[in-house]
């Protein structure tokens, strides 16, 4: 059985067209074996996009089985951004799904081909041990400098306390941001306080 290839096209204007690259892709495909499942275009749309629809469309065919390889003109008409393509790349390579740079010489469908997976999954990790580092090292800056990190921390209301929220709400209309505000408490348990009867409510602090 032939393997079914999607093709992804994109240019940046609409005065542009994709014909060029569909059929350099075209010939590729066919001088393989393979079959065309359908040809994907972005037409008009910026390479920095983060959300191009037939992208999306693409990868979409890819997770349900219909697309087997991914074949572009250039990686630039993939992604411009190194996250997006390594995220693309990633994507494929855990489905088992092939990619095609034509021009770029590139075919992970080849033995020689299957280096660049592993290069861009050491990339990959690369990236997000590094992110990961400055995760930890903005952190441990942060307590240093006496910086609390994390959600507010919990405290109990006094009884008086929940009477004057209560009161204040009842007898003045008080919005429960602002009751959030007066007794240093969140917006959701100023709400919380006056719609429950319980005597002991513990809240997140502002």
């Amino acid at each position: 059985m032939k393997k079914r290839a999607g093709l992804y096209v994109r240019v940046s204007t609409g005065e542009q067209s994709t014909q060029a690259q569909e059929r350099v892709l075209r010939e590729y495909v066919k001088r393989r074996g393979w079959q065309v499942y359908k040809i994907y275009r972005d037409l008009g749309v910026s390479g920095a996009s983060s959300n191009p629809a037939a992208r999306n469309e693409l990868m979409n065919d890819c997770r349900r089985g219909s697309v087997q390889v991914v074949a572009v003109y250039k990686f630039d008409r993939f992604a411009r951004s190194l996250t997006a393509l390594i995220s693309g790349l990633e994507m494929c390579r855990s489905l088992g799904i092939d990619f095609v740079s034509v021009t770029e010489c590139v075919d992970t469908s080849l033995p020689a081909g299957e280096l660049v997976f592993q290069m861009i999954g050491a990339v990959a990790q690369f990236e997000r041990s590094l992110i990961g580092e400055r995760v930890r090292s903005g952190l441990a800056n942060a307590r240093a400098k006496g910086k609390s990190l994390g959600r507010p921390p919990l405290r109990a209301l006094t009884a008086q306390e929940i009477k004057d929220l209560r009161k204040q709400r009842r007898d003045k209309g008080s919005p429960y941001r602002e009751l959030a505000k007066t007794f240093g408490i969140s917006v959701w348990c100023a709400h919380r306080v006056c719609s429950t009867k319980k005597k002991g409510i513990t809240c997140r602090a502002r």
